[in-house]
């Protein structure tokens, strides 16, 4: 494909029949960030606040939900149902060793669901609901589904959303359940740092040839709750991860958090209260925290924290510098390096391979934690993408790669899977177990692999991740897949059945196929795994990136024998994902809650056009209404505007819509004969003046043909007698109505209107 100009971005809307949307979302523990692709490119785009920012936080009150910045907004008032940093609770247990950490620093309550997944307690239309976090991630994905059809102007469907790249299974498949209650299409779960290096490769004009050794950059991604570490290798129109590393337990929130304890502490020694039993204080004391923070990462001089009406109706104050912000940070700047080394060592590179390492994400604007990553690797570190944005713009990206609505330059991804994956099988050999780890840590994703069993009767495949010890979940077994319908053959001996196993673009294990091949003779094993003819403990395995390959000829010599193959089904238990029926309920909710808020939204809109009409109409009624209105009707419609008044803020305090738009109806019928009178009076004389001399134009005309102005002889006599009688008729008009008109007081309604007078210019025309 051609070469497009960096400008350009190198996207180009498709000519495809659907008007469809291409939009990547970063959905982040603390914020949101929306990509959209156009046909100039890829934008972050804004939403109704013109924030490009969406706070990831949801409110629910009595009547309605409020998600994103109004629901910012509501933490400090309504701290028991504003939901916040729920991301971490995805896929999750309420025993989940992670939530019963979490759960006490949580302003809302967390509550064990039946199925032991952690929900969220909040009070809703007046009555306790609890929220599974897929619910309240799917509304906030309602949001920024909103706020992306408001950019766009049309109907969002697919889109990317990014994860962290240590998600487990669990994690993911929660995820992915909450785009689809939010109605989306998920195109692909990319990884938060995959993302990144897209942003970065697909720009870049003078990567290495595929012939040639490729460019390994590192991507650093410190945001507020993890941290996160890849190394990625780009060559021409292709990026391929190597290894990845995290410390899901390190971000800018720890920093906020030595913050905090610092100043409850000083607080409790200097004015004797004690921050930690009142939620609200600490909750204003956090976000005082992080602001301070951000002001010491560009400034190194003392800074004061203050904070009126702090608690008890006392103004507290402190300070701080960066110095002693880094010594009370120093134990967790001291795990900046480990998974920078980890990374390293993974990717099996040296610090000289390394050809450039790029940060992102809101902590790593830290000057410590800058100058760790920088010395750990020996070079400046580069800041050449958007520390905030460039996980939505490579969502984006990659949605416009997978979208037939756009042509984008190609661009190839090569993932790999995070945690090693072993499949378990009962056998009858002696201990009755076979295993087999089908992907290595760090393996390339997606993938897919094709296992050979032998098997006589249905058998299960129980898939688990095979390092527990340095897994960050609690659980490590990911599902168990029975393949069904398997029977032995006629002559009793054990059936052929080829099983293709699966990490898929969201990064997420399956068992995706099972066929069985008719017996073909010399084949006895219990098991084979296909591969490039490794063989290991009696059994091969076939991998490829997309398929399967074909069997290999035993021996190289034997004719190939034509097989049938048969689809078995294959039943899936103890995934950690919804069942359809529930997701369909949520689903439903969702929409349900969708439009309440509607009604609402509404129901305030109706409400705040009666106030602001009062407001609007009393101002000028002492102001430029004032001489076009009676002094009486003057009074009378200034009471009516007091009573109004009264009304929304007592009996009308909570109305139906169309009450309000039967009370603001009303107030427009005394008001609007007044604004009329105004406008009128106002632009009148420039329209009278406009006919005036439109009609002295013509008449010029008139004289001139009267008198052989050889430039109008080509006109007959009728045509110029057309236009005589037009501007006779005119003048008499303008005349009469001008004569009439100032006989009227301006607290009359006008005889005649501007809309008259020019009907009557464009006549003459």
């Amino acid at each position: 494909r051609e070469s497009v100009s960096r400008s350009q971005r190198r996207i180009r809307s498709g000519h495809h029949p659907l008007t469809m949307s291409v939009v990547g979302i970063d959905v982040g523990y603390q914020n949101c960030y929306i990509g959209v692709a156009r046909s100039g490119g890829i934008e972050t785009i804004a939403n109704e606040y013109s924030d490009r920012c969406t706070p990831a936080c949801v409110s629910l009150a009595s009547k309605n939900r409020m998600i994103g910045n109004a629901a910012k907004s509501q933490m400090t008032t309504n701290f028991k149902n504003t939901v916040h940093g729920f991301k971490k609770f995805h896929g999750r247990a309420f025993d989940d060793p992670l939530v019963q950490v979490e759960k006490p620093k949580l302003p809302y309550s967390l509550h064990k669901l039946p199925n032991g997944n952690t929900g969220i307690k909040v009070r809703y239309l007046d009555e306790d609901k609890v929220f599974t976090v897929e619910q309240i991630t799917g509304m906030l994905l309602t949001k920024l589904k909103e706020t992306s059809e408001s950019a766009l102007k049309k109907p969002v469907v697919d889109c990317v959303v990014s994860v962290p790249s240590f998600f487990t299974d669990a994690e993911r498949r929660s995820v992915f359940d909450a785009t689809q209650i939010a109605g989306l299409n998920c195109l692909r779960l990319i990884n938060d740092t995959t993302a990144v290096a897209l942003a970065y490769g697909i720009y870049k004009q003078d990567l290495p040839t595929p012939e040639e050794r490729p460019r390994n950059v590192v991507f650093v991604d410190m945001g507020h709750s993890s941290f996160q570490v890849s190394i990625t290798a780009f060559n021409k129109g292709k990026l391929k991860v190597l290894a990845t590393a995290f410390d899901l337990y390190l971000g800018g929130r720890n920093m906020d958090e030595a913050l905090v304890d610092y100043f409850c502490e000083e607080f409790k020694n200097k004015y004797k209260i004690n921050v930690r039993e009142n939620p609200r204080a600490l909750l204003r004391l956090h976000q005082e925290c992080e602001k301070l923070k951000k002001l010491m990462s560009a400034n190194s001089s003392d800074l004061p924290l203050n904070i009126e009406c702090f608690m008890n109706d006392i103004d507290v104050s402190g300070r701080m510098n960066r110095g002693q912000f880094e010594d009370m940070s120093a134990q967790y700047l001291m795990r900046v390096e480990m998974p920078l080394k980890a990374v390293l060592e993974q990717s099996k590179l040296s610090r000289d391979d390394i050809y450039a390492v790029e940060i992102v994400g809101g902590a790593t604007r830290i000057p410590a934690v800058k100058e760790r990553i920088a010395k750990f690797f020996g070079k400046d570190i580069s800041t050449t993408l958007n520390a905030d944005e460039a996980v939505a713009r490579g969502c984006a990206l990659q949605c416009a790669i997978l979208s037939p609505a756009f042509k984008v330059r190609e661009f190839s991804i090569t993932d790999v899977v995070p945690f090693p994956i072993t499949l378990r099988w009962k056998t009858p050999t002696e201990d009755g177990v076979g295993e087999c780890e089908v992907f290595s840590k760090n393996h390339a994703a997606p993938f897919s692999k094709v296992i050979t069993f032998h098997k006589k009767e249905p058998f299960d495949l129980e898939a688990f991740y095979s390092c527990p010890q340095e897994l960050p979940y609690p659980d490590h077994r990911i599902g168990c897949f029975s393949v069904q319908n398997v029977a032995p053959q006629p002559e009793g001996e054990s059936s052929k059945v080829k099983v293709k196993v699966r990490v898929n673009v969201h990064g997420i294990f399956s068992v995706s196929s099972a066929s069985l091949i008719e017996k073909q003779k010399g084949e006895g094993e219990d098991m084979q795994i296909d591969s490039e003819s490794k063989v290991f403990s009696g059994f091969q395995i076939y991998e490829g990136a997309s398929g399967e390959k074909p069997d290999p000829a035993a021996g190289g010599s034997k004719p190939k024998v034509k097989v049938k193959s048969i689809e078995l089904p294959i039943m899936a238990n103890n995934l950690r994902q919804l069942d359809s029926d529930v997701l369909n309920d949520f689903v439903e909710y969702e929409h349900q809650m969708i439009i309440q808020d509607k009604l609402v939204k509404e129901q305030n809109d109706a409400k705040n056009a009666v106030e602001e009409y009062v407001y609007d109409l009393r101002d000028k009624l002492c102001g430029i209404y004032e001489k076009y209105i009676t002094e009486d009707d003057s009074n009378r419609l200034t009471l009516m505007l007091e009573d109004t008044e009264n009304w929304l803020y007592e009996d009308g305090e909570d109305q139906p819509k169309q009450v309000y738009e039967e009370k603001l109806d009303a107030l427009k019928r005394l008001g609007q004969p007044i604004q009329v009178r105004h406008r009128e009076h106002e632009d009148r004389p420039r329209a009278f003046e406009e006919l005036g001399k439109k009609l002295q134009i013509y008449m010029k005309f008139v004289d001139s043909y009267k008198q052989k102005d050889e430039r109008y002889l080509h006109l007959s006599a009728e045509e110029m007698s057309i236009v005589e009688r037009c501007v006779k008729e005119g003048m008499v008009w303008l005349n009469s109505r001008l004569n009439a008109q100032s006989k009227l007081g301006v607290t009359q309604d006008p005889i005649v209107k501007v809309a008259d007078i020019i009907d009557k210019i464009q006549v003459c025309e």
